[in-house]
């Protein structure tokens, strides 16, 4: 049976070096990843991208990135890290939403977590609940769905 788990977090990843990041995916990501495993993923900079590439090169499980709008209105950061993993990637899901604001990233969120069996959330510091990641987490307790917050 397939795992399906949405990772979330902050796009503000400046305050730690690389290897950090993947030390700590290692730690909380790795456990999960496995053949058997598929990972929903947002198509933003930040903790998208970093556990993009970790996820790519160092598990076998599948990886879907989900965008609000297309690929192509994604950050810089973020459109590389796509066509760099390209190969790695079994969906790209463009929900092509008419603006990017606060709804369309939402909708993302929300896309993310009811294909989803659990979520992974890395979300910058304290609680803040209006951000993003925040609200991909209440979402997930909502529904009822395991969630896991590791903050950074």
């Amino acid at each position: 049976m397939t795992l399906s788990i949405a990772v979330t977090g902050t796009r503000s990843t400046k305050h730690h070096e690389i290897t950090w990041y993947s030390d700590l995916f290692a730690r909380y990501i790795g456990p999960f990843a496995s053949d058997d495993t598929h990972f929903h993923i947002g198509g933003a900079k930040g903790i998208d991208t970093l556990s993009l590439l970790w996820l790519a090169g160092q598990s076998q499980s599948s990886i879907t990135i989900v965008v609000p709008g297309t690929v192509d209105q994604q950050p810089t950061e973020a459109q590389e890290a796509i066509s760099r993993c390209r190969e790695r990637i079994r969906d790209v899901i463009e929900l092509r939403a008419s603006e990017l604001r606060t709804p369309a990233y939402y909708a993302r969120n929300r896309y993310m977590v009811d294909r989803s069996d659990m979520v992974v959330g890395f979300p910058l510091g304290g609680a803040d609940s209006s951000s993003g990641t925040w609200q991909t987490i209440n979402h997930a307790a909502k529904n009822l769905k395991p969630h896991f917050i590791v903050p950074v």
